[in-house]
């Protein structure tokens, strides 16, 4: 049976001494697992109360009370954003009750943050990176679960598992997440320290600034997709962008590719785990609107597959018109002949020297004609003029013609 804030209230009394609340209002929260409240004391202090449903959550929520106190004042310090401080609790059979002190701010609904302005996405981009730089030491030293990815991985696969033995998922969703889960590049990441059950309700804003972050019932070692799951869900993609560029650069180590794609398939996959939860618990509302969500998500996931068929048909027929097009417009090829160039080397022969003849007018003296003789060989042999001889004619070939 829920509680109303004012049997809360009356709770917080005898958890917190002196505490004397003088109003009351609802707090959002997780409604499967905890009823909550704000209280207002007479010396107008606030407070916050939460009290589990059930026996498992208020596990988580002793889970968390060794989380906070793990949260030394030097770790707080370097944090953007407060993280809350326990007043004090009261146990009520197997239950346990807690109040918090009042943390400034208030929750914005998905909406409400996807349409704020660029300097809040910048501020959760900033939440998200410090609280996946924490120490790992202080997951281990308060003994809380840590996972390598393969172990992540291997634990996503046995849930699935579990999953289909309900007998109601559609057969579209377990395809599709069991072939994701089977991408092994997919599930390469660097581990770090997640909040584990981040959302819209856990995050406390003022004036475009994160200024806390609440529900640590989950924080273990793991993969740092689980803490986007929220936002991808959101389908608000330049919101979602936007985020991840601040806490890439707000992060000391960067970021895997894939990221984003297991957040969009933690989101998807944890309507599964609404199912087995609700029919775990015996609830048969919760039921009947996890397997309304999870069919509405087949049926969107079957439409986006027939739009992509379409559109990769359609740009397959587009190619294949432009090729036809271009093949009808294009010019015929016409091959040219080379002209002949003719001879490209011509060489003239060197006329035969003519006989010298004595001039009948003046003979010359044996002597004298001897040395003539001489002198004429030696003007043969000397004679170096090209003037005579054609030797090489060459004939280029055209540009064109090379070609």
């Amino acid at each position: 049976m829920r509680r109303t804030p004012l049997e809360l209230a009356a709770i917080a009394t005898a958890a917190v001494p002196g505490l004397a609340p003088t109003a009351t209002a609802y707090s959002p929260d997780d409604d499967a697992d905890f009823d909550s409240a704000s209280l207002l004391d007479g010396e107008g202090k606030r407070w916050r109360v939460r009290s589990p449903r059930h026996p498992e959550a208020s596990t988580r929520l002793e889970t968390e009370f060794m989380v906070l106190r793990a949260f030394a004042p030097a770790i707080r310090a370097e944090l953007p954003f407060h993280v809350p401080t326990i007043a004090g609790t009261v146990r009520q059979s197997a239950l346990t009750t807690f109040v918090y002190a009042h943390l400034q701010g208030s929750v914005l609904s998905i909406e409400e943050l996807s349409a704020s302005s660029p300097a809040l996405a910048k501020e959760i981009g900033a939440a998200l990176a410090a609280i996946h730089d924490l120490p790992l030491t202080l997951v281990t030293n308060a003994d809380l679960p840590s996972y390598s990815a393969n172990e992540f991985r291997q634990r996503k696969l046995n849930e699935l598992d579990q999953a289909a033995t309900t007998g109601k998922i559609p057969a579209t969703l377990l395809r599709r997440w069991e072939h994701a889960l089977e991408d092994v590049a997919l599930w390469r990441f660097n581990t770090s320290v997640v909040h584990g059950d981040l959302h819209e309700d856990n995050l406390m804003v003022q004036d475009d600034s994160v200024t806390a972050v609440t529900g640590w019932t989950d924080l273990r070692i793991g993969d740092p997709a689980d803490d986007f799951a929220w936002l991808v869900a959101s389908n608000e993609t330049s919101f979602v962008e936007s985020v991840l560029t601040h806490y890439t650069d707000a992060r000391r180590e960067t970021p895997d590719a894939h990221l984003l794609r297991r957040a969009a398939l933690l989101a998807e996959f944890a309507l599964a785990q609404y199912l087995v939860k609700a029919m775990a618990a015996g609830h048969q509302s919760m039921t009947a609107e996890a397997e309304s969500m999870l069919q509405a998500l087949a049926n969107d996931i079957e439409e986006q597959v027939r739009r992509d068929e379409e559109a990769e048909a359609a740009m397959k027929e587009l190619a294949e018109h432009q090729a036809a097009t271009a093949a009808e417009h294009r010019p015929a090829v016409s091959v040219v002949p080379i002209p002949d160039a003719g001879p490209a080397v011509s060489v003239a022969a060197i006329p035969a020297a003519e006989p010298a003849t004595p001039d009948a007018e003046n003979p010359e003296k044996p002597e004298d004609s001897a040395s003539r003789n001489r002198d004429d060989s030696a003007s043969v042999h000397d004679d170096t003029s090209t003037a005579a001889i054609s030797v090489v004619a060459v004939t280029p070939l055209h540009a064109g013609e090379r070609s």
